[in-house]
């Protein structure tokens, strides 16, 4: 069964108000039915609008609901001190009932590593590091202990974002879970077959690698506030079969997880949502 998500407001927000009602929106996701909502995490804002602190965010939306899960899609973990993410994901993880899922990637916006006055160069040696360093820490392995221990034995699961050979060896090293973005079946063939070639040389099996993705859903009868990156899920003037195809085709390519970006605007979040929990939701949760 593929496992689907939705961000809790729309594709890159213009204001801060349009993500005012991110809590109401996660508690409309968890009555339709929806796996997870998840947040990316930028602490500038740019291009992609405005972005509320990712794991902020998660901590209020946890304490508004009840069963859906948490996820950073993605952390820009280069940007932050390893034993304070290591802290705060544990506590998350905790206070959430196991419920936190921490999605992690190198970033890609050199203006926002200025900004917060750590070097854009050798992010990914530095992520590296860091994930081992995370790991240690949430198994009790490192020279200090944690302030507060992880509900999840070893610490909630870690799922690295990127396409780039450094990038799947990390997720191979370090990962529950592979995390794209705006990939086909192809696209993700291609991808579960670079980690067959790679894992067989870092000594793991990469059947033990969930694959999960993010994807861009402009449901039919809707117009898209913001043009996202790439090709829309279902292709442009989406119908509800050709997101179900495509979907289709993605979890028979290997996909367990898809989280949609809706890009409408904000005031039709919650109508989008209800059209996708009708015509998608409920055809890949039939048993």
């Amino acid at each position: 069964m593929l496992r689907i998500g939705v961000a809790p407001h729309r594709l890159w927000p213009a204001r801060e108000d349009e993500v005012d009602g991110i809590l109401e929106t996660a508690r409309t996701a968890e009555a339709l039915g929806f796996d997870h909502v998840f947040v990316s995490g930028h602490a500038v804002a740019g291009d992609t609008g405005v972005t509320p602190d990712p794991l902020v965010t998660l901590a209020a939306v946890a304490g508004a609901t009840e069963r859906i899960g948490l996820l950073t899609s993605v952390l820009v973990l280069p940007l932050y001190n390893p034993l304070l993410v290591a802290h705060q994901a544990a506590t998350l993880d905790r206070l959430s009932g196991g419920r936190f899922t921490l999605g992690i990637g190198t970033g890609w916006d050199a203006t926002e590593f200025e900004a917060v006055g750590v070097p854009f160069a050798g992010r990914g040696r530095r992520l590296d590091e860091q994930l081992a360093a995370v790991r240690e820490l949430w198994r009790d392995g490192g020279a200090v202990r944690l302030g507060v221990r992880p509900r999840t034995e070893g610490g909630p699961p870690l799922w690295i974002g990127g396409q780039s050979d450094a990038a799947l060896r990390r997720a191979l090293r370090y990962g529950d879970a592979w995390h794209g973005s705006g990939l086909d079946a192809a696209g993700l063939t291609a991808v579960r077959e670079r980690l067959g070639v790679l894992g067989e040389a870092a000594g793991r099996d990469p059947g033990t690698l969930r694959l999960t993705a993010g994807a861009f859903l402009v449901p039919p009868g809707f117009e898209a506030a913001v043009q996202g990156p790439g090709r829309p899920l279902g292709g442009p003037g989406a119908s509800a079969e050709s997101v179900r195809d495509e979907l289709g085709a993605l979890a028979d390519a290997g996909l367990s997880v898809c989280s949609l970006w809706l890009p409408l605007a904000a005031e039709a979040v919650a109508d989008g949502l209800a059209w996708t929990a009708e015509e998608i939701l409920s055809y890949f949760s039939k048993d």
